[in-house]
Order: C-alpha cells, then sequence, then structure tokens
C-alpha cells in the first residue's frame, strides 16, 4: 500500500472499526433535518426567498455550505 500512510500489516487486528452512536441523538438529527428538508419544499420557504427575506435554512448553507458530493 504505497502512498498510503498510517495503514499497517498487523496480523492481529482485523481491520473492522467500532464505534458507539447514541441513537437518541441520531433520531433527533432525523427529526431535524426532515423539518428543515419540509420547509425548505414549502411555498412559505419560495416566497422567502424571492422576497430576499434569509431564511435558517440559507443560514445553515451559509455557515456550512453544500456538500458537492451530496448532490450527485
Amino acid at each position: 500500500m504505497s502512498g498510503f500512510k498510517g495503514f499497517t500489516n498487523d496480523p492481529n487486528k482485523d481491520g473492522n472499526v467500532r464505534f458507539e452512536i447514541n441513537t437518541d441523538e441520531v433520531s433527533k438529527l432525523i427529526k431535524k433535518y426532515k423539518k428543515i428538508k419540509k420547509f425548505q419544499k414549502s411555498n412559505i420557504a419560495e416566497v422567502s426567498k424571492l422576497s430576499g427575506i434569509e431564511t435558517n435554512v440559507d443560514r445553515l448553507i451559509k455557515d456550512y455550505g453544500i456538500d458537492s458530493e451530496a448532490i450527485e
């Protein structure tokens, strides 16, 4: 594996990554995401965009940007 630093050929390691995810927090994030997407598709969001009013979605995009891989 030339070019990749940090990889080892240790036979004692199985190569799997283990981590814990708090399902309650994931549920909250999914709920918040669905709420934002629902607003983004609504007529009120379209009117706000046309009138020049900055919405929460616009602020999030400005702060974090758009992931080009997610669009594809």
